[in-house]
């Protein structure tokens, strides 16, 4: 297949199916996280421990990383269009295949199919996006599919919240899996862009990017912010319903509209990073975020609602300064490479083995503890963040 390119245009032009991308991975995330507002109700009816509870995000995290890290071998045999209607059918399939589910063992296998699934839908996003949008246009248009995630985090306690008294939990994975089989169809039949391979990660590029000492710093970065924003969101609501003896309804309605502090500092993330530097904004907004997150786990009452309305914001933010810094550490040919190794490993084990060790924690000491830990790992950002170097 002639690997031929479309000639980039102005944002406005291509905003339509920039957008449309943007809803793909809305819908991409909402499936892979709709997961932690409803883990209450998942804990009480298939009686699983809190450690249990804490593992099914490592099998979504898994299946995730492994599907990311070789969607080039995908793309290169298909296209980024095609990638990315493959991987919102088989999203839709997997949910669907989740909300019937009884059994633990079939809703783990339902949950590292859908990682799999979910994971090819990033690389040929931003492949497809950054082809078809001028250079000068990329901020805006990666900002727009950025803002996906933390939107994501908003939608997905307050859907739960205003939803789970009039159907099941089982009915609303099951509605997010038609969404996402209904986003693809209209894709397919509407959506532009994309209609182009990708590129297999080749093993002499790996052998260059293991080998330098700034990739295993962001690496540790991005397991920071990771573990400590959207990891520790995987358990918050367990931790505010049976720690704190919060409501279920109250519990994911304040999770859903504190999030909302973490879409908007998306966007003000970057002007920082471009007026303080990537680094020192890097190690100013760890600090800031591991602050918050031990006051989440230590305060109560009035204070906790504080603390989990201003900590979004402080954890949101970090990201435009990695991905800023993650493209500096390397040549511009090393960068997309570099990019499909470091993202799948901190989700891993940031959105993966954290909250694993969150519900152990839950189970056999407190799930505060956890908290507390996770800020105190993010306070050594700044010693990783200075050591880069670009």
């Amino acid at each position: 297949m002639e690997k031929a390119c479309p000639t980039p245009e102005p944002f406005r032009t291509r905003a339509g199916t920039v957008f449309f991308i943007t809803g793909l991975f809305l819908l991409n995330f909402l499936a892979r996280f709709i997961l932690a507002p409803l883990m209450p109700f998942l804990v009480e009816e298939l009686h699983i421990t809190l450690a249990q509870a804490g593992s099914l995000f490592l099998l979504i995290s898994s299946g995730f990383a492994f599907s990311q890290f070789s969607s080039g071998f995908v793309s290169s045999r298909l296209s980024h269009r095609k990638a990315l209607i493959l991987s919102g059918a088989a999203v839709g399939i997997a949910l669907l295949g989740l909300g019937v589910a009884r059994s633990l063992w079939a809703i783990r296998l339902s949950l590292v199919v859908l990682g799999l699934a979910a994971g090819l839908h990033i690389p040929s996003a931003l492949a497809t996006i950054t082809a078809m949008v001028r250079h000068q246009d990329w901020g805006k248009a990666l900002g727009v599919h950025s803002s996906a995630p933390t939107l994501g985090l908003v939608l997905g306690p307050l859907m739960v919240a205003a939803l789970v008294g009039w159907v099941s939990w089982r009915s609303l994975i099951m509605l997010l899996g038609v969404l996402s089989l209904l986003a693809c169809i209209c894709f397919l039949a509407f959506g532009k862009g994309g209609d182009f391979p990708g590129d297999a990660p080749r093993p002499s590029l790996l052998n260059q990017i293991i080998r330098l000492p700034s990739f295993w710093f962001i690496l540790v970065l991005f397991v920071m912010s990771l573990g400590g924003s959207v990891g520790l969101f995987t358990v918050l609501p367990l931790y505010l319903i049976a720690e704190q003896g919060m409501d279920k309804t109250f519990a994911n309605t304040v999770l859903g509209l504190a999030q909302i502090s973490g879409f908007l500092a998306a966007f003000g993330g970057g002007w920082f990073a471009d007026r303080a530097g990537p680094k020192p904004a890097m190690a100013a907004l760890l600090v800031a975020g591991g602050a918050a997150n031990i006051l989440l786990g230590v305060l109560s009452g009035g204070w906790l609602l504080m603390a989990l309305f201003v900590q979004p914001a402080l954890v949101g933010s970090f990201f435009p300064g990695a991905f800023s810094a993650l493209s500096r550490i390397v040549p511009p040919n090393l960068r997309s490479v570099t990019a499909s190794v470091v993202i799948p490993v901190a989700f891993l084990t940031g959105v993966g083995l954290f909250p694993a060790l969150y519900g152990y924690l839950g189970q056999t000491r407190s799930f505060g503890l956890g908290l507390v830990l996770a800020g105190c790992f993010m306070l050594l950002g700044p010693l990783f963040a200075f050591a880069l170097k670009f």
